[in-house]
C-alpha cells in the first residue's frame, strides 16, 4: 500500500529547500514591481502659416498629357501637349541621372505645411485626362526609375477608346501611384455655379475612391484655370491640395489649393525642360 504525505510536511519541504543556503529565495507574483511607464504625450505638429508656406522654395512639378507621336491631320499647335515617346523617355532618363526623385502630393503637402522632409532633388510627375498611353508607354518608362507619378483622370473619358480603363487605374494606384481628380467632364471651374460644384468635385471623387479603395485628395483644375469661389467647395469635399498651370500668382489665404505645375512641350530638349524647371519653381 502506497503512503501519502500530508500535505502539511511536503508544503515543510517545500519551504525548507527553497530557503536553503544556496538557494535564492522565490518571488511572488506579487513581489514583482514592472516599471510604469511614463504618460507618452503625442507629438504636436505645428502647421506652417500662410506666409511660411509661401515662403518655401517650390518643387517642380512637370504636367503631361499626350504621349505619343502627332497624327496625321493635327495641327503643329498641339505640340504644346504632346510628347513623342523618344523624347518622354529621354526626359524620364535626365531626370534620373541628375539625381531628382519623384514625390507625391501629400509628401509635398507635409512638406509646406509641417516641415517634413523631402529627397535632396524632389520633382512630382502629372498626367492629365486619362489618356491611354499615360498607362501604356509613362507606366513602364517611370517604373524603370522606380518614379511614382500623379494621375488626375477626367472620369467621363473611362473606359472610352484611347483612355484608360478601370483595371488600368486601380493597377496604377495599386502600384503605388496617386489617383487624382481632374473634374467630370473638363469644365472651366470659373464657370461653375450651382450642382456643379457636387457634379465636378464630388461625385468624380466618389467613382475614383470606388475603384481604387483609397482617398481621393488632390485634384487639378482644367486648363490650369481657377479662382478663389472654387477653393472652399474643394475644401467641403475633402481635398487636401490642388493645382494650377504656371501661374505666379497664387492664392494669398489658401495656397494649397494655387500650387503651381509646367506643362512639358513635345518640342522641349531635355536642357530646356531642365532650364525651365528651375527657373519656374522658386
Amino acid at each position: 500500500m502506497k503512503h501519502v504525505l500530508p500535505f502539511a510536511l511536503l508544503f515543510f519541504i517545500f519551504q525548507s529547500c527553497a530557503e536553503a543556503p544556496g538557494n535564492a529565495k522565490a518571488t511572488t507574483p506579487n513581489e514583482i514591481k514592472s516599471p510604469v511607464p511614463s504618460e507618452v504625450k503625442p507629438a504636436v505638429v505645428t502647421k506652417a502659416s500662410t506666409a511660411e508656406i509661401l515662403a518655401k522654395k517650390q518643387v517642380p512639378v512637370l504636367c503631361y498629357h499626350h504621349i505619343r507621336a502627332l497624327r496625321s491631320g493635327e495641327s503643329q499647335r498641339l505640340t504644346e501637349y504632346i510628347v513623342p515617346e523618344s523624347n518622354f523617355r529621354e526626359q524620364m532618363q535626365s531626370l534620373a541621372d541628375s539625381g531628382y526623385q519623384t514625390i507625391t502630393p501629400d509628401e509635398y503637402e507635409a512638406y509646406l505645411t509641417t516641415g517634413a522632409p523631402l529627397p535632396a532633388k524632389p520633382v512630382m510627375l502629372t498626367y492629365d485626362d486619362t489618356d491611354a498611353e499615360q498607362y501604356t508607354v509613362a507606366l513602364p518608362e517611370m517604373e524603370k526609375h522606380k518614379f511614382k507619378g500623379v494621375y488626375f483622370i477626367m472620369t467621363i473619358s473611362i473606359g472610352r477608346p484611347r483612355y484608360m480603363s478601370k483595371e488600368q487605374i486601380k493597377d496604377l494606384s495599386d502600384k503605388g501611384h496617386v489617383i487624382a481628380s481632374h473634374t467630370w467632364d473638363h469644365h472651366n471651374v470659373k464657370k461653375y455655379a450651382g450642382e456643379d460644384w457636387d457634379i465636378q468635385f464630388k461625385k468624380t471623387k466618389e467613382k475614383l475612391e470606388t475603384i481604387t479603395g483609397k482617398p481621393v485628395e488632390h485634384f487639378a483644375y482644367p486648363f490650369g484655370l481657377w479662382n478663389s469661389a472654387a477653393i472652399p467647395e474643394l475644401q467641403k469635399r475633402g481635398y487636401k491640395t490642388a493645382y494650377q498651370l504656371s501661374d505666379n500668382h497664387r492664392d494669398s489665404l489658401a495656397p494649397l489649393y494655387a500650387l503651381r505645375r509646367m506643362i512639358v512641350p513635345g518640342t522641349w530638349s531635355v536642357k530646356t525642360m531642365h532650364r525651365a524647371m528651375k527657373g519656374t519653381f522658386k
